[in-house]
Parts: C-alpha cells; structure tokens; sequence
C-alpha cells in the first residue's frame, strides 16, 4: 500500500494528488516510508495544512521523487498515546511563516481514508477524545470549584486548564478518575526553545498557553489531592504541567505537600514531571515519599540537550543524575522522549540513548511527538545535514531486543501498573 499525497487548496479544504505517492521526512531528507509503518489516522488524529510548503512525493508514473504543483503541503497531528516514524515532506518558501507548537507526522490518502506512519505505543485510553464528556467535566468543575472556593490551584485547572486548554489531565481530575495535575511553579530555570507556556516577545511563534502565575501553598495542593487519590481509580498525583515553569524549583512546598498527603492517605502513587535539574531537591522529594519521576528530554546527547533547552544554573548530567537519585531510592523513572525523526533514530543518538539506560536503570521511555516547526528546530540546534539514520521503528525494536524489562508507552504509569501486572490495560 502507498497512500497518495494530500494537500490543501489553503482555504482549508483538502485533496488528495493521484499523480504522487506521499513519502515521509527524516531530519532533512524526503523518503519512501515503508508500506509497513503507515496507520490509518487514529481518532483524535487531526490534519494541518501548511503555508508557504510545497509536499514532496513520489512520482507514480516515474518513480522520481518530485514536488507537488499544487496548494499546500499537508501534515497531520496524531493523538496522544501514538508515535509518529516520519515527519511530513515539503520544500519550505523563503517567506514561509514558522509553524506552531504542534508535531507534523507525514500523512497520506488511501481507500477512502488518511494514513500516518506511526504505532500505538500506550494501550492507556486515558487522553481518548472520545472518553471525554464534556456536560460531565463541566459539572465536575462546578462541584469543586464549589467545594474549593478558596483555592487558587482548583481554580486555575478549572477555568484555564480544563475548560480554555481543554487539557487532558485537568479534565481528567474534574471527572475524578486517573491521573490529577499539580502546577506549583510560575518561574522555570531553562529558556527551552519550544516552550508551549513562554515565549519572548522577539520570537516568530506564540505559545499555546499562559503560565502559573502566582506559588501556591502546600495546604492548597493537600486539598485537592488528598481526596482525589482516597477517590479516583488507578490515580497519580503528577507536579510539573505544561502551564508552569520548573517544579523541582518549588522542591521545599513540594517537599511538605508529600508529607502531608502521606499523613492522610497511602493510596495511589506522586510523580513529578521535571527537567530534572536539581538531583538535592529530587532526593529530597524520594526522603519525603515520591514514587515516580519523569524526565524531559530532546535527546540523550549533551550537545543536542543545551540549545534546545538552555539551562540557567544547571548541567546535562544533573538530569542523569536525577533519574540514578530515584532509582537508587526504589522509585520509577521515566523519561518524557520527544521524537524528531532523523535526530532520535540516528546512530549517535541510539548509542547515547543506549548508555543513558544502561547507566540510570531507566524503567520506562514515553516515546511524545516532538511539537514544534522541524525547519525551526534543526536551525536552533545547529543540525546541517541528516547523518546515518536506523528509522524510528527500528530503533524501538533494538532497545526492546536489548533491554526486555524496558517499558514503552505515552503516561505515567499508575502504581498498579508499577508493582503490577504493567501491560494490563487499567484505563478500560
């Protein structure tokens, strides 16, 4: 099978060129996509078109690899809980705008359908579009902001996360089930290239959400939290959102939060989401009884990680040294893995990735959709030309040959997945 290549007439409407096989993009280089790795669109998946790009496909009757004459080029955004192999192949204008902080899968049509190379890789239903009622979440928010209405975290994941982002997680929490979100820092000590919650005002992209603005107290986030996990199915209490700085910088009230909840309740599991610049404040955090962390990372490689994030006051090897702290503790550790074909499957990073596991003990690679403009990306972190790359498939088949107990999936695990049965699906 070779879907046909997609692209839009720049008004929205999308068409499919029968002269032209799509193929997918690998750092910077246009290529055949196995017939293998493409997927239908998974539900929740959506499709952009793309200013100022012109898609590159394959000629059907040539063979020839060559540009469509036609519109716009086309990309997809696929849902959480899949992992995309290829990014969408186009030839960018001088004058293109950069695109926004979304992840661009190729995309292709087929038997009356779209395709996108990419796998599951997380049976978790726990972000589906579809098990979202949204008369439900808005009545949740009602409830609590009702039985909460003195605090400033309930409100914040009431009116911004849930009901303008329409974030997962929040929404999640105001239905009461699985995994409840706990911004705690308004200030983040690394300037990430990408970042979806601050922006400079002399960049060409916006980000997609306002930050945490003020520091919430430990008694405010005891709570909320304390009820949910004595409530909620399978539930994790996670510190470090998408709409906050870095958590570990807020480590002392995060500190006397977890105490805190331990005096009241020993259900269910605490994480923290963290650029993992502090390994002090992460033992700390193990002393006080955390259970999960999960590390954001570009790239297993020093000289990818510093441009793209650009930390103040910390090193590369602090992040490392925070996933052994949590090891060495007895807890899990994750790493939150964003995936950019052509630099996660190239060789030098599969042999850093290699020696990053094997050096932590890591537990689990959540395998995230890299969101951001490839073009823009590969600029900032001074990426030329695409080296030898393995594809991102068969990267995760090697690791799984090598290192069997190594998790993959998209979430946070909840304890019973940790101490259990991992593969059962707790979410249906």
């Amino acid at each position: 099978m070779s879907p046909f290549l997609l692209y839009s007439d720049g008004k929205g409407t999308i068409f499919e060129d029968q002269a032209l096989y799509a193929v997918g993009r690998s750092g910077w280089d246009a290529m055949p996509v196995p017939e293998d790795e493409w997927i239908e669109l998974p539900q929740g998946g959506q499709l952009y078109e793309l200013p100022g790009r012109r898609g590159i496909g394959i000629d059907v009757k040539t063979g020839e690899m060559r540009l469509c004459d036609k519109g716009w080029a086309v990309a997809a955004f696929i849902p959480p809980a899949h992992t995309g192999f290829y990014l969408a192949a186009y030839e960018t204008a001088p004058d293109a705008p950069t695109l926004p902080l979304f992840c661009y899968t190729a995309a292709g049509w087929h038997d009356e359908k779209f395709f996108v190379p990419a796998t599951r890789i997380e049976d978790d239903i726990r972000q589906e579009n579809e098990g979202f009622d949204i008369p439900k979440v808005e009545a949740g928010v009602t409830h609590l902001l009702k039985a909460f209405p003195q605090n400033r975290l309930v409100a914040h994941l009431a009116n911004n996360c849930a009901l303008t982002y329409h974030c997962p997680a929040a929404r999640n929490f105001f239905i009461g089930r699985w995994e409840c979100p706990i911004p705690t820092s308004p200030a983040c000590n690394a300037n990430c290239v990408g970042c979806i919650s601050f922006q400079p005002e002399e960049e060409t992209i916006f980000s997609t959400q306002d930050r945490l603005t003020f520091k919430p107290t430990a008694e405010e986030i005891v709570e909320y939290t304390v009820p949910h996990l004595e409530t909620a199915p399978y539930p994790i209490v996670s510190f470090g959102q998408g709409c906050e700085g870095e958590p570990l910088l807020m480590w002392k009230t995060i500190r006397e939060s977890i105490i805190e909840i331990r005096k009241h309740t020993q259900k269910g599991s605490i994480n923290i989401n963290t650029n993992g610049s502090d390994p002090v404040a992460v033992k700390a955090l193990c002393d006080a009884g955390l259970n999960s962390i999960r590390v954001s990372t570009n790239s297993a490689r020093r000289e990818l990680y510093l441009p793209y994030y650009r930390p103040n006051n910390y090193q590369f090897e602090d992040i490392i040294e925070s996933l052994k702290v949590v090891r060495d503790a007895g807890g899990w550790t994750s790493i939150n893995y964003f995936v950019f074909p052509g630099l996660t499957d190239s060789v030098e990073e599969y042999e850093a990735l290699r020696q990053l596991i094997i050096d932590t003990d890591l537990n689990m690679i959540q395998w995230r959709n890299f969101n951001i403009d490839p073009d823009w990306y590969l600029g900032k972190v001074s990426v030329h030309q695409t080296g030898e790359i393995l594809g991102v498939k068969q990267v995760m088949n090697l690791l799984k040959e090598e290192f069997p107990l190594l998790k993959f999936g998209y979430f946070n695990p909840p304890i019973e997945r940790i101490k259990g049965n991992y593969q059962k699906d707790f979410a249906h």
